[in-house]
């Protein structure tokens, strides 16, 4: 059965329109007359290709309209802290606001040019696994107060425990796992619950790190997107991309690339976080097959580190 939400308000082209013509010509003189062209639709947003240098990015249900706040509020800084390794981010070149009948908040971002690195091989992603491992040593910073809260990333692994036990279960009993990998995955979870847990202040993390989310061009890593989950709290969360990413040298290039910035224990806890989403991603991408071989590539990576 599918498994993404259904939208709860219709977006069309002359809804966006709309909303360019309204809020967006004194950043984009030309938006009323550019190509406008939707080239995507996930779980919580949709984006459409504004001409050849803009993307329109709006939600299309009231939960995720947070999220586009938040990105609006923190990516300036974020912006700033990873300029100096050349990896953009979506910098919205227009904070929207609710009009011609659109409730919520929305974005024009730059269009970055490059391919999905979803839509690389494990092995080809290496080459670019230190630039990623120095972009999140910039972001990992310790953030102010008022940081957007969210329940799901960047917590202690124990507030996920049954989340992880369910998703495990049903894999299982529809034979899309079987048994004694159901069961190392479960032992990797409970390795991370018993590491030490973070206990310092909290960092920014991007709170939903894989491959989808990360632009790669001519080989490199060109850009990080889609930071709505952008939150602080335990960097263990973001660093299970070494599962979700690379196969085992290109997992070596990037954890060495990280150098002393994280003890063993956020590497520990990172694994049974890379174990929990490569579960979440098989028990729901029914609709979505990317991401389905996503998560079947994850969980065999975070296997073959569980090995004895």
């Amino acid at each position: 059965m599918p498994d993404k939400p259904a939208a709860e308000i219709a977006i069309d082209s002359g809804l966006v329109r709309a909303l360019l013509v309204a809020q967006a010509l004194d950043d984009i003189p030309d938006a009323a007359d550019l190509p406008l062209v939707k080239i995507a639709e996930g779980w919580d947003s949709e984006v459409w290709r504004l001409g050849h240098a803009h993307a329109v990015r709006l939600p299309r249900r009231a939960l995720a309209a947070p999220l586009v706040r938040h990105e609006q509020a923190v990516l300036p800084g974020v912006a700033e802290q990873l300029a100096p390794t050349g990896v953009r981010v979506p910098l919205p070149v227009v904070d929207g606001v609710p009009a011609a009948g659109y409730p919520w908040p929305w974005s024009v971002v730059p269009w970055m040019e490059g391919e999905r690195a979803l839509d690389e091989s494990t092995a080809a992603r290496g080459s670019w696994a230190e630039t990623l491992a120095h972009a999140l040593d910039a972001l990992h910073v310790e953030a102010p107060e008022g940081y957007p809260l969210n329940p799901y990333r960047g917590v202690p692994l124990a507030t996920r425990m049954g989340t992880v036990a369910e998703n495990l279960r049903k894999l299982e009993e529809a034979g899309t796992v079987n048994a004694t990998d159901a069961r190392t995955l479960k032992r990797v979870w409970l390795d991370g619950l018993a590491a030490t847990p973070w206990n310092r202040p909290p960092v920014w993390i991007h709170g939903d790190l894989h491959p989808g989310n990360l632009v790669v061009r001519d080989g490199a890593l060109a850009g990080i997107i889609d930071f709505g989950d952008v939150t602080a709290g335990d960097p263990a969360y973001d660093l299970a991309v070494a599962w979700l990413a690379f196969d085992g040298a290109g997992r070596s290039r990037f954890i060495a690339a990280a150098g002393s910035h994280y003890d063993a224990a956020v590497w520990i806890r990172a694994h049974a976080w890379a174990a929990a989403v490569a579960a979440m991603l098989l028990a729901h991408s029914d609709d979505n097959p990317d991401y389905f071989a996503l998560g079947r590539d994850a969980a065999t990576e975070v296997l073959a580190d569980a090995a004895g």
